[in-house]
């Protein structure tokens, strides 16, 4: 059984009412009057979210709960609630999880025909039968690792649910840097490095080359994205899986570069030198209602824990071989 006496709603704010009703943009709004592609869906979504958070809302008071109704423009701590529940997609309940240490998560796909919700464990139209089963303690909670990113040994975030891309803040850039995993340094040129967890690895990180985990998965995992050498050799590290326990570092030989953490909105700069280490964290995040089909078909589809893919390819590019020491530079 689980008591619903305070329950936090974060809804996100659609394309349509961020350029319409909030800015007014002139090109939105003259693409919207002739019909063009490219905005066909604007309307259509905005409206299907509205409904939605409105059904939230109706459902909520006619189960007794006391809510608090957020949108998606700043961060909320939800320690002192419940139940969080996000309307929106992935995105939403992505961002909304940097706010949350132990409560659980309901993600409510507000728009499935237009947004991704694998991890949402409802959708518009069956919002309040999903919440009687959670008070009766009907519905399946999976428990998903998150990351830890430290930066010159201070923690910049400890509840990275999806993935971190490290890179040069300009896309065309030359990515340059160093990284360090299991006792060996390698430098590298490429488009940045994808580091995701168990939960990410569905997303960017497997359309770089990297492999599906399972859910219930406490691995990361880190992919090169396009490596580059002169002389046409490959990298000795351009994937690798990182077990509890274990440290994926990067040390930054660019003037500058960032962290974007869980998307574009969490940017960390990245100085000179600095050094960035990848981690498991501690704070796992409880998420409602995935299906037990949709977690046993990805374990189906997934990499097993105890499978260890390094990477390995026959040339290799220059390695700097150094046992690198936990809280030092070399």
């Amino acid at each position: 059984m689980m008591a619903l006496r305070r329950v936090l709603v974060i809804a996100k704010r659609t394309a349509y009412d961020r350029y319409i009703r909030q800015q007014g943009v002139p090109r939105v709004r003259e693409l919207l009057a002739r019909g063009d592609v490219t905005v066909s869906r604007l309307l259509r979504s905005d409206e299907h979210h509205r409904q939605t958070v409105d059904e939230v809302q109706h459902a909520l008071e006619a189960l007794g709960a006391r809510y608090a109704l957020r949108t998606r423009d700043r961060l909320e701590d939800a320690d002192t609630f419940d139940l969080v529940i996000t309307v929106g997609g992935d995105g939403t309940l992505l961002w909304a999880s940097h706010g949350v240490r132990d409560t659980p998560v309901l993600g409510v796909n507000s728009s499935p025909q237009d947004s991704v919700g694998f991890l949402c464990g409802t959708r518009m139209g069956e919002v309040l039968p999903h919440l009687e089963a959670i008070t009766r303690g009907q519905v399946p909670r999976v428990r998903l690792a998150r990351m830890q990113v430290a930066l010159d040994g201070e923690v910049v975030h400890r509840r990275v649910l999806n993935d971190v891309l490290f890179a040069n803040p300009h896309p065309a850039h030359t990515s340059r840097y160093l990284v360090a995993f299991r006792g060996e340094l390698e430098e590298q040129k490429s488009s940045g490095i994808w580091i995701s967890t168990a939960a990410g690895s569905s997303a960017a990180v497997r359309s770089a080359g990297g492999r599906l985990l399972s859910l219930r998965s406490k691995l990361l995992q880190f992919v090169v994205r396009e490596p580059y050498s002169p002389d046409g050799a490959t990298c000795l590290m351009p994937r690798g899986l990182v077990h509890p326990g274990e440290r994926f570092e990067v040390f930054n030989k660019m003037r500058e570069a960032r962290l974007y953490l869980d998307g574009p909105r969490l940017a960390v700069p990245v100085e000179l030198g600095q050094r960035v280490v990848f981690s498991s964290s501690d704070e796992p995040l409880t998420v409602m209602g995935v299906s037990a089909r949709a977690v046993a078909e990805r374990q189906r589809q997934s990499l097993s824990d105890d499978e260890h893919p390094d990477g390995e390819a026959e040339g290799r590019t220059t390695v700097l071989r150094a046992s690198v020491a936990p809280s030092g530079r070399r």
